[in-house]
């Protein structure tokens, strides 16, 4: 991503928005107030020409600061900056804090994803087991079935040949639910390989971005912003933390998704019954509503791919293998956000 291009948040759709709505709903009522309460003493000024001189030239400021983009521009920063001050005491608003605390969400989610894994291996193993002793009960059931055709004995035929058939139809059912489970088992090794790479690239972009702000901050002053504003020209720090607000926008959609997919396999889980050999269809519509979703924030192209693999029996799945620790890539997914200052 260009850092050109990053996309900007308005002010509304930061938390300090719903602060600056609150206090501008409340200054406006204020005024309105005090407007109505003192209506009579306006009008009574207003017949002294002193006084509405003074009141004309005030009107008139007003009306040069709303007209006059420069001074709109300096009003709107000082207004924001106040705003972006007051939130900042109730709520984590500073990228580098947030950052920090979505390495913290990665870490806890990281730890539940691989304790997830764990148990859905072991439920692939067991349900595996139970296919391949229905297999075994239907071949010896046919087989029983088969000498007692021969033996003339028609009942014990029809009970074994009827009990091969419900196995049989057990263990398609079984083996569907195997394949859900695999769709499963893929996605969730995929998103923790992914997950661990961004994990290590939001740390290093922490570290570096975090000392390089620091500087940034130690040469900016508001009135320098002020007047890169009102001039019209792009203010660094503004630049800076516009890329990191956009990493930690991409970080927050990645670790909801993560969550999302975790809760979602969670739930399928504990729909299955494997001892009883059967399972809630509605935790099955819920992995085929994820399935024909869009693409993956997390997986990205792979997500087809997973899916792909999952249906395919000519390539069966390792449950034994570990999950494969991920090879960094040379640069870090989030460098290209910082490309405004090159």
């Amino acid at each position: 991503m260009d850092g050109k291009e990053l996309k900007r948040r308005s002010f509304w759709e930061k938390p300090e928005g719903t602060t600056g709505m609150v206090f501008g709903v409340a200054i406006l009522g204020g005024l309105a107030y005090v407007g109505y309460q003192f209506i009579d003493t306006i009008i009574a000024l207003a017949e002294n020409s002193l006084y509405l001189g003074l009141m004309l030239m005030g009107l008139a400021a007003l009306i040069y600061m709303i007209l006059d983009p420069r001074m709109r521009n300096l009003v709107w920063y000082a207004y924001k900056s106040v705003m972006r001050f007051i939130t900042g005491l109730f709520v984590q608003i500073d990228p580098i804090g947030v950052l920090k605390s979505y390495i913290e969400d990665l870490k806890d989610n990281l730890r539940k994803m691989n304790k997830q894994v764990g148990i859905l291996r072991g439920q692939m193993h067991k349900l595996k087991e139970v296919i391949s002793t229905n297999e075994r009960q239907i071949k010896s059931n046919l087989n029983l079935a088969n000498r007692a055709k021969q033996q003339d004995k028609k009942n014990i035929m029809i009970l074994k040949s009827r009990k091969a058939g419900r196995l049989k139809e057990s263990n398609m059912k079984l083996t569907d639910l195997y394949k859900k489970m695999e769709v499963l088992y893929r996605v969730l090794t995929k998103m923790y390989e992914n997950s661990e790479i961004l994990l290590e690239d939001v740390k290093d972009q922490v570290m570096v971005k975090e000392q390089e702000r620091k500087a940034i901050l130690a040469s900016h002053s508001a009135m320098k912003s002020a007047m890169n504003i009102i001039s019209g020209n792009s203010d660094k720090k503004e630049m800076f933390d516009m890329a990191l607000e956009a990493i930690a926008e991409d970080v927050s959609q990645k670790v909801g998704e993560m969550e999302r997919f975790m809760d979602l396999s969670s739930n399928f889980m504990d729909s299955v019954d494997l001892q009883n050999g059967i399972f809630e269809e509605e935790g099955l519509k819920m992995l085929e509503k994820w399935e024909k979703e869009g693409t993956s924030l997390l997986l990205g192209e792979s997500k087809d791919q997973l899916l792909d693999d999952a249906n395919d029996d000519g390539k069966e799945l390792d449950l034994n293998e570990p999950i494969s620790k991920p090879i960094p890539a040379h640069k870090n997914q989030y460098d290209d956000f910082f490309e405004f200052d090159k």
